[in-house]
Order: C-alpha cells, then structure tokens, then sequence
C-alpha cells in the first residue's frame, strides 16, 4: 500500500472549513482505490496563531514540513488581525521560497455546472506556469528620504535558471497535453528583463522542435483570455504576470472560488505545497457555505503529484458532474452547503467504483 504523508494547514477563515471537506473526499478516493493512504498531521498556523505567538509558524516550522511527501494549504490571511504583509510573508511565501517551490501551476478551464461570464466560453483548457521564486516579486529593494522626497525602489530580478527552469517546465507539460506554449512577455515597455525573457525563450523553444509556440504582449494577452481563451494550452509567465493571468482564468471560468492552484518543488529537497487561489473570505467564515471546489480541485492536483493521474482525473470528473447537476454552494449559483457538496462527492466516487 502506498502511503502519503501530508502536512495539513487549514490556516484562516473558510480555509478551516474547506480543507476538512477536501480530506473527506481524499480519503474516500483512498478507499476505493485500496491500495492508497493518506495520513495526516494538522498545524494550527494561521493568523489566530501569530497573534498568540507573534508569529505565523514556529521558529522550527520549515523543519517540520520538511519531512512531508507534501503541504496541503487551506487560506491564510485576515487583515483584521494581522496585516496581508506579515501573514503571507511569514508563512505562504516563506514556505515558497525556503522549499524551493519554483513553479506554480494554474489551470482554467470551462467547467461544466458554471455559467461563464464568456458569451462564448469555447470549452477552453489551459494551464499557466509561473514563474515563482523571483521576477517581479523578488525582495530587493527599498525606500529611503519621508515626505514628498519619498523613494521607492522595488527591483525585478530575473535569472536565467530561474527563467529557464520555468519554460522548460511549460514545455514540457505540453508535451503532455496539446503541444502548445505561449509566453506572456512586456519586452515593448520593459526595456531589460522582458527581452531577457524573451531571448531564453526563443533558446528554449529549439531544444522541443515538435512544441509549437507563440509570444505575447501581456496588455493583450490578458484581453485574448477573454476573448478567444480557447487558443491556448500552457502559459509560461513570470511571477506578476502569471498570478495577474490566473485571477483572470478564474473568472473566466465563472468564480476564483474553484480556483486550483499548486507550488511545485521539482529538484526533490522539499515537498510541494497545494492550495486554492481564492482567500480565506472572513466575511462568510463560519457559515458552511464557503465553497469547496477550489480546495478539492486543489486535491487533485497533489494526486497527479503523487503520479495518481487515473484518480486525479476521476475525481475532477466527479466534481463536474456535481456541479452540472445543480449541486453547488451559494456563489455559484446553488443553495448547498460546504458539507453537503463533500458528501455528494463521495457518493457518487463510491457509486462509481461499486459499479466498475
């Protein structure tokens, strides 16, 4: 039997309601396929945390972690306690960066049971690749003088490990899919790193001859996914543009609520991390009617991790079906509850394999 050991963040508001659903459903893909387990440790690290303890995880936190086949994040963050700054850098981003979590991955995809905002939604498909370790979103820099005379200086730093590592990546996920990447570039408006990315680019577009490719500016590629989505396969973009993309992937599908995401460390040091793209929505915390999708589709994304594609591709299927049917939360369109979306999951992925 194959077991994967997983670190459990639930983090803050919905996040302590969707995760709990989410291992519900896992463990019931577990029972069905008989030869798969998952155990389980929860951390109660979250803003409630560093208010108690001044900050988000203990000074041990990485080395805890490290030693997990993988993290399973709910949300973090809640302005009204601890400011977005301190929360996401000291836990979600430090997480990223000191496990060497590289690669994000986002998919999008018209889903059946949501109505698109799209007149035309096309049945598109695509995946963005982020770059994730540096870009746009790198520490360097500062602010120095007060006042009118007030400087700030925040530094783009983009190397060309990184950068590669990134695309080589997307190319190969395509590979996998449709054989088609397209780069998100800026190289008309910024003079330095976006030719820089688009010069590694065109190098390593000649190393997958049989991948065809295609590079665009990102004022018009944020407008081609909204109006013709269904011409693209995988985006390789760097950390800004990539998660500005992904927030318009999720609203083209017709909520960020379903929104899947996954940090992928792929040299092997550190296990991967998985989480939903939306926030931890305090306004609706408590409630049981948070939607979790999101978090599920999340699930299925650590499944295809673990080389369990098969289930993973079940268990979106199952949630599709759900959904098409009408049984769905609040902002999406339905009356159910978080619990009973979980349950009607685990009904059908129970009906299916009694019945093969």
């Amino acid at each position: 039997m194959k077991t994967y050991e997983v670190a459990v963040v639930p983090g803050d508001g919905i996040g302590k309601e969707v995760v709990p659903a989410s291992l519900k459903v896992l463990d019931t893909i577990a029972d069905i396929h008989g030869g798969l387990k998952f155990q389980y440790k929860e951390f109660p690290w979250s803003c409630e945390y560093y208010l108690e303890h001044g900050q988000m995880m203990p000074d041990d936190g990485l080395g805890i972690l490290k030693n997990f086949d993988s993290i399973f994040l709910g949300a973090i963050g809640n302005p009204k306690l601890v400011p977005d700054h301190v929360s996401l850098w000291g836990l979600l981003i430090k997480i990223r960066r000191e496990f060497e979590q590289s690669i994000n991955i986002r998919p999008a995809k018209f889903f059946k049971g949501l109505r698109s905002p799209l007149v035309n939604p096309n049945d598109f498909d695509l995946i963005v690749v982020r770059e994730n370790s540096e870009g746009e979103y790198s520490e360097v820099g500062g602010r120095i003088h007060k006042g009118e005379d007030e400087i700030a200086i925040q530094n783009a730093i983009f190397t060309k490990t990184g950068t590669k590592r990134a695309m080589k990546y997307a190319f190969d996920l395509a590979k996998q899919r449709r054989n088609h990447v397209t780069s998100a570039t800026k190289s008309n408006g910024i003079v330095h790193s976006m030719p820089f990315w688009d010069e590694v680019f065109k190098e390593t577009e000649q190393e997958y001859p049989d991948v065809q490719t295609a590079s665009y500016h990102i004022d018009a590629l944020a407008a081609f996914f909204v109006t013709r989505p269904q011409i693209f396969d995988i985006i390789v973009a760097s950390n800004l543009f990539g998660d500005i993309l992904t927030d318009i992937g999720g609203a083209i599908m017709g909520s960020i609520g379903i929104a899947p995401a996954a940090n992928i460390n792929i040299n092997g040091r550190y296990p991967s991390m998985f989480e939903p793209v939306h926030g931890s929505a305090p306004d609706i915390a408590g409630k049981g009617i948070a939607n979790p999708i999101g978090q599920i589709w999340t699930a299925k994304m650590m499944l295809d991790h673990f080389g369990e594609s098969e289930l993973g591709q079940k268990l979106l299927d199952t949630v599709e079906e759900v959904t098409n049917d009408g049984i769905k939360t609040s902002d999406i369109g339905g009356n159910a509850t978080t619990i009973e979306v979980a349950d009607e999951i685990c009904s059908r992925l129970k009906k299916t394999a009694a019945v093969s």
